[in-house]
C-alpha cells in the first residue's frame, strides 16, 4: 500500500494539491499593490475549507440511508468520503462570492482553484496506473476459524473485499457490522476477513461476542498477509477485481458508505445485488 507516514497517498495528495493552489493564487496576486497577495492566500484557505465541508454534506446525502443509520458515521472524515462534484463549485462559488468588491482577488484565486484540481487530477490519475500495475492478491495459504487449511486463491473469479483485522483494534472492531451488512447485500462479492495475529479461539470469542456471522474469516497467526501486501497497520482493507486486480485500498476504519461507494465504482453494481443504491 503507498502512503507517507501514517497518512494514505490519497490524503497527501489533497494537501499537496491545495498547497500548490495556495501558492498559486498568493503568486499571482503579488501584481497587485497592498498585500493582496496575502489576502489571496488567506481567500483560497476559506474557499478550500468551504469545499471540503459541501463536498463532505454532499456525499453524506447520497448516502443518507446508510448514514442516518449509523449517525456518528458522519463525522468519520477518515472514510475519504466526499463529493468533489460538489465541492471544488462551492470553494469557486464563494471566491467569486467575496470578490464582488474586491475584483483584482478574483482572478487569482480562482486560478489557485484551478492549478489544484489540475494537479490533483493528475496525481490520482497517476495512482490509478500504479494500481494497474500493482502486485495480484497473494496466493497465501491461511485457515479457516476450523483451522482447515485454505488457499486465498480459492477466491478467484469474483470480486474479493480483503480486510485484515484483529480483536484488539478499535476501529477493526466498529467496522466489522459493516461487513456483515455488505455481504448479505453483495453475495456477488467475496468479503474475506484475515484475522492477523490471533488464535482461532481469540477470534471465534469475539466474533460470538459480537453476534457477528460472517462467511470467509480466515486465520493468519504469524500475520504473512500484512507482509504480502505491505500494509502499515489495522485495519486494512484492499479491493481486487475478479482477475484478481487490486483496484483500490483503505486504510483505517472504514464505514457502510464508503464501503458501499467502492464496491459500485470499483466493481460496478455486482449483478446479485440484493438492494439498490
Amino acid at each position: 500500500m503507498i502512503g507517507v507516514g501514517p497518512f494514505s497517498i490519497q490524503v497527501v495528495v489533497v494537501i499537496v494539491a491545495v498547497l500548490v493552489a495556495w501558492v498559486v493564487a498568493r503568486s499571482a496576486a503579488r501584481r497587485i499593490p497592498d498585500s493582496a497577495h496575502k489576502a489571496a492566500g488567506g481567500m483560497l484557505l476559506d474557499a478550500t475549507f468551504w469545499g471540503f465541508l459541501a463536498a463532505r454534506a454532499g456525499y453524506i446525502a447520497q448516502w443518507w440511508a446508510d448514514y442516518s443509520a449509523a449517525p456518528m458515521s458522519m463525522i468519520a472524515i477518515g472514510d475519504g468520503g466526499f463529493a468533489w462534484w460538489i465541492g471544488i463549485p462551492v470553494a469557486a462559488a464563494y471566491v467569486w462570492w467575496r470578490t464582488r468588491v474586491a475584483r483584482p482577488l478574483r482572478r487569482p484565486a480562482l486560478a489557485g482553484i484551478a492549478v489544484g484540481v489540475v494537479v490533483w487530477v493528475m496525481a490520482n490519475s497517476a495512482l490509478s496506473l500504479m494500481l494497474r500495475s500493482a502486485p495480484p492478491m497473494p496466493d497465501l495459504q491461511l485457515a479457516t476459524l476450523d483451522e482447515q487449511p485454505i488457499s486465498l486463491a480459492s477466491y478467484s473469479g469474483r470480486p474479493v473485499v480483503l480486510n485484515l483485522w484483529a480483536s484488539w483494534c478499535p476501529p477493526c472492531r466498529r467496522e466489522m457490522p459493516a461487513f456483515e451488512q455488505a455481504e448479505s447485500e453483495f453475495p456477488g462479492v467475496a468479503f474475506v476477513l484475515v484475522n492477523q495475529g490471533e488464535t482461532a479461539q481469540q477470534a471465534r470469542d469475539f466474533l460470538e461476542s459480537e453476534g457477528l456471522s460472517l462467511s470467509n474469516v480466515l486465520l493468519d497467526p504469524s500475520s504473512k498477509t500484512m507482509q504480502a501486501v505491505q500494509s502499515r497497520g489495522l485495519p486494512t482493507t484492499l479491493f481486487f477485481d475478479a482477475q484478481g486486480r487490486h483496484v483500490d485500498s483503505h486504510l483505517g476504519e472504514i464505514t457502510m458508505p464508503s464501503l458501499k461507494d467502492k464496491i459500485f465504482s470499483r466493481f460496478g453494481q455486482p449483478l446479485e445485488s440484493g438492494t439498490d443504491k
